[in-house]
């Protein structure tokens, strides 16, 4: 059986039913289509399948989605350069944002670092709609100076002192040092009584 090509109403049709996770239709859609034009599937924002589903926190739905749908769309952003993953961000839908980090074959951890068209990864998205669950949960499970080489760990000042940098969500960099010791201050062992 030949499976026919959607009409841009169909494609419509398909958006509605994954905005308001209506599982029936959307698998009414696959059977008649198949799954392929999921992954093509967009609205005049560039939104996808999985930005609906995730933006209404529809677990059913994107269970149903995730195994069809191919990889890369994990990723794929909208206009403003969103992802699924920052629209879950940013409704505060915790269920919804670890299926996609743990999507096998995914992109994982790597979502939580892409930046929207404002800058924000989707743990800012978490911290700037002051969901604290969500964001403690990207920090838990993303990589934390992964990339850092071994000397910048071990700054030239001495094994006593650690020199850190934090980025905040909006991208401002803080940089520090923790443990240097001070020259006004005396070891405790120095200190008579």
């Amino acid at each position: 059986m030949a499976v026919s090509t959607p009409t841009p109403d169909d494609i419509a049709e398909l958006l509605l039913s994954c905005r308001y996770g209506d599982t029936e239709d959307i698998q009414h859609f696959i059977t008649r289509f198949g799954p392929a034009p999921l992954n093509d599937a967009r609205d005049d924002n560039r939104n996808t399948v999985l930005h609906m589903v995730c933006a209404n926190g529809h677990t059913d739905a994107l269970d149903l989605l995730l195994p069809l749908v191919a990889p890369p769309l994990l990723a794929a952003q909208n206009a403003a350069q969103s992802t699924a993953l920052h629209w879950a961000a940013l409704n505060r839908h915790l269920a919804v944002a670890q299926r996609l980090v743990r999507h096998p074959g995914g992109p994982g951890i790597d979502l939580i670092d892409l930046k929207n068209g404002a800058g924000r990864s989707p743990l800012g998205e978490a911290e700037n709609a002051g969901w604290e669950e969500g964001a403690k949960w990207f920090v838990e499970v993303m990589h934390l100076d992964e990339g850092a080489k071994e000397d910048e760990l071990h700054p030239a000042e001495g094994p006593e002192s650690i020199e850190v940098e934090i980025q905040d969500a909006e991208g401002q960099v803080a940089k520090m040092t923790i443990g240097q010791p001070t020259p006004d201050v005396m070891p405790p062992s120095s200190v008579t009584t």
